[in-house]
């Protein structure tokens, strides 16, 4: 009883300090106050009071003042101090609300009512501290995120980046705690209808805000259905241009996001490299669980999940690298035919040219998820199959991507011969015709039926082209056939492979002759001694419905010419490090070495002097050693 006394009678100073004191001092009273609340709630009730009147009364002065403007309120726009007085007792408040559940119980709904009003008008540091207090009721579970969710959704619309960040994060992170363990459809659902709603208003900010929202919780997988797929594939057809090309763009590198947003994923590439899988021991899960004290063991098993998780990504990760396969919201459409369709439709009457090409890049790949009949797109299409067009490989990308076995080859006959035409001739430029026969393989992997011998023959002639992009694809082309179908191909083109094969057949329609010089003619011909083959395999058509096509497979590098201003630029690059430029004779007389040549040319006698020189200097020498001979003893006459 003493105890509680001594707190009582401490409380009353702690409160009165808090209330009259200075900037310097109010926060640490707030805060040792919150901390005094949190160990003995029952002794503080009458500060409780006191905070509590001290926030209604500012709550009442808003309600008052509600259809003026907030900025003009004596004390809260101009003053500072008191926004931060305000949203620190919001705060304060918000913190202590589960020690009091009955004093506290209108304060929830309070706040949100004062943020929903009034959030607009009020200062961007107090808006964002009483976000704050609302979020930690929500974090608490005193409020659910169904009642708060389209305030916070609102939030987002106001301007203010620290803000919408701040509501943003939490959105999200409450529906995945809200979904962790186990999925509550129902809750779910009604959580979908906010956002789908707000996603079909004609309000820009507010659609937008609902579309970016959708979008990262169904590539998080927290809302990975078809309800939400649809909602994001249908906002393509929004009214307001800037949300329709928000969600194409969405839509065509959702890829993308997917795989460069990850900073977990990303940051553990290299170790998944290495070790794809993690190998849990029984001591370390027995340890967690069994042994060490209750904190060691909470921090053991908060270890073991961090561990299972970083498992379950990087498993996650090896099998996407291994399926060349992708994944988007496309995959999840209910009708994909009347989706594809009706985008078609919008893109004959749409007059910019970047939102034509987000759209038909978009049929296309639809096209190809779902293997549809879309005659009028290769029509379409056609028109802008043209060397001289912008944006050229992303139209190529969608042309292919268009292409499968189910497509009549009649419908796609035109384009292909369109391709053939303008981009692989003699007086096309070698970059044209690398796309081009980039273009070509590529379709023809698809619908191998609208190649014939003729042409065939044609474009295989490109192999022994100069320009090495241009054999190259012409040879990877040829490569291609001789699995596809080897028989359109001339017998110099069709490999050993092949031509063993026939061999080997011909060596059967003559099966009554001799077994063993039939057997020595295989021997003599086997390809596994000539030349060492790598089997070209050809992906199915399940598996290239399924695969991106990407435009960088189309990008062309072929070394140009360059311009005289380029090649000069360039020498001049290479002479940076020398000196000035000096005549040759002012360049002797700078010199600081030895004599040039040409000097020493000038030195040298003339033939007829050289030799008497040369004469007399032999005469010299011999004296000198006849001199040094005759002091020297050689031994007794005979």
């Amino acid at each position: 009883m003493s105890s509680h006394g001594h707190g009582a009678s401490s409380a009353a100073p702690v409160a009165e300090h808090f209330l009259s004191a200075g900037r310097r001092s109010e926060k640490l009273s707030l805060s040792t106050l919150q901390s005094m609340m949190k160990c003995d709630p029952e002794s503080y009730l009458s500060q409780l009071d006191v905070l509590q009147r001290q926030f209604n009364s500012s709550l009442e002065l808003f309600e008052q003042k509600a259809d003026k403007n907030f900025a003009s309120i004596t004390g809260i726009g101009s003053d500072p101090t008191l926004a931060k007085y305000l949203g620190d007792r919001a705060m304060l408040l918000a913190h202590v609300t589960p020690l009091y559940p009955e004093h506290l119980a209108n304060f929830p709904a309070k706040l949100a009512t004062l943020i929903r009003c009034a959030a607009r008008h009020l200062p961007s540091g107090l808006r964002c501290r009483l976000a704050q207090a609302l979020i930690l009721l929500v974090n608490r579970k005193i409020l659910d995120i169904g009642e708060t969710l389209s305030l916070f959704m609102e939030l987002q619309t106001l301007g203010d980046r620290t803000l919408k960040k701040l509501a943003f994060d939490h959105v999200i992170h409450s529906i995945k705690r809200m979904n962790q363990k186990h999925k509550n459809e129902a809750k779910n659902r009604a959580l979908q209808n906010v956002l789908f709603s707000m996603l079909q208003e004609e309000d820009e900010v507010r659609a937008k805000t609902a579309l970016v929202t959708l979008c990262e919780l169904h590539r998080k997988k927290y809302w990975f259905d078809e309800r939400t797929a649809n909602a994001i594939c249908t906002a393509c057809f929004h009214p307001a241009s800037r949300i329709m090309r928000a969600a194409l763009l969405l839509l065509l590198d959702y890829e993308k996001i997917e795989n460069d947003s990850n900073s977990d994923e990303s940051d553990i590439e290299d170790e998944t490299k290495e070790s794809p899988q993690v190998i849990l021991s029984k001591e370390t899960i027995y340890k967690a669980h069994h042994q060490g004290t209750a904190a060691s063991k909470k921090k053991k098993k908060a270890k073991l999940e961090r561990v299972m998780r970083r498992m379950k990504r990087k498993q996650r990760l090896s099998t996407e690298r291994n399926n060349n396969s992708y994944y988007s919201p496309l995959n999840h459409l209910n009708d994909a035919q009347g989706f594809a369709e009706k985008l078609l439709s919008r893109c004959r009457k749409c007059e910019i040219f970047e939102v034509k090409m987000m759209m038909l890049k978009l049929i296309a790949r639809t096209v190809g998820v779902h293997r549809l009949i879309l005659s009028d797109f290769y029509p379409f299409l056609q028109k802008y199959i043209q060397p001289r067009q912008l944006d050229i490989t992303n139209l190529f990308a969608a042309v292919v991507q268009a292409c499968h076995d189910k497509v009549p080859p009649n419908d796609v006959e035109p384009l292909f011969k369109q391709i053939v035409t303008e981009f692989i001739h003699d007086r096309s430029r070698p970059e044209a015709i690398t796309v081009g026969l980039t273009a070509v393989r590529e379709i023809c992997m698809r619908m191998p039926l609208l190649m014939n011998e003729d042409l065939l023959r044609d474009l295989a002639s490109y192999k022994k082209d100069r320009e090495k992009a241009v054999s190259v694809a012409a040879r990877s082309l040829i490569g291609l056939f001789r699995e596809l179908n080897p028989s359109l191909l001339v017998k110099k083109d069709r490999g050993w492979h092949i031509e063993v094969s026939e061999q080997e057949d011909d060596d059967d329609v003559h099966t009554s002759g001799d077994d063993e010089s039939v057997g020595t003619n295989r021997r003599k011909k086997d390809p596994a001694k000539k030349r060492k083959f790598a089997d070209f395999q050809v992906p199915n058509s399940d598996q290239l419905s399924l695969k991106r096509v990407d435009s960088s497979m189309f990008d062309v590098h072929v070394k140009r010419r360059r311009s005289k201003e380029e090649r000069s630029a360039l020498a001049k690059a290479g002479r940076e490090d020398r000196g000035k430029y000096l005549p040759r004779k002012a360049a002797n007389q700078k010199k600081t070495g030895g004599l040039s040549n040409r000097q020493k040319e000038r030195k040298k006698k003339m033939p007829v002097v050289a030799k008497r020189e040369k004469i007399a200097k032999s005469h010299l020498e011999k004296k000198k050693n006849n001199q040094r001979a005759g002091k020297q003893f050689r031994g007794r006459k005979a």
